[in-house]
């Protein structure tokens, strides 16, 4: 199964997405949509995703908050706001010891970050970066990967350019 992961889009979706997520089978968008950008990503490929701190109602009544769901062999959680190795959100820290995911992705800090969490179960933490032209960020993000049985494989994290070249 090959994923293609963004977050914090805000309304924008650049069109390098498309060519980027092109032979992906699935994408995955761990929040803070923005009008209209769900609509184009299931209209190209199958898509999962919740919504962000930013995101409207039509996106809230669209996609959980939380999104707990087996891809392969695998446990994934996605949510937006979660936090980071070993600094997670209360409630998130606890639902991850109790559930034990073997991949945890999560958006909303604009900051581009993979890595493993040795403390619970290994898992694999997942922040895309941001893919869209609001926020603190330099550098649009995306992150493609594939999931075959129980191993993820062929990380490759993508830049689309620069957020500000997509300011008009």
């Amino acid at each position: 199964m090959k994923i293609g992961l963004l977050s914090d889009t805000h309304g924008h979706l650049d069109p390098k997405v498309f060519k980027y997520f092109e032979a992906c089978d699935e994408i995955w968008h761990a929040g803070d949509i923005g009008s209209g950008v769900l609509e184009q990503l299931v209209d190209f490929k199958p898509t999962r995703a919740v919504y962000g701190n930013i995101d409207g109602h039509d996106v809230r009544v669209a996609c959980p908050e939380h999104y707990k769901f087996r891809c392969e062999g695998l446990k994934v959680w996605m949510t937006h706001i979660g936090g980071y190795p070993p600094r997670y959100n209360p409630k998130i820290k606890r639902g991850l010891q109790l559930s034990h995911p073997d991949i945890f992705i999560c958006g909303h800090s604009h900051i581009l970050r993979i890595m493993r969490d040795p403390k619970i179960n290994n898992l694999l933490y997942i922040n895309p970066g941001a893919a869209g032209i609001h926020g603190f960020h330099k550098v649009k993000t995306l992150v493609r990967f594939e999931i075959v049985g129980r191993e993820v494989k062929d990380m490759q994290v993508i830049e689309i350019g620069s957020r500000a070249a997509g300011v008009q």
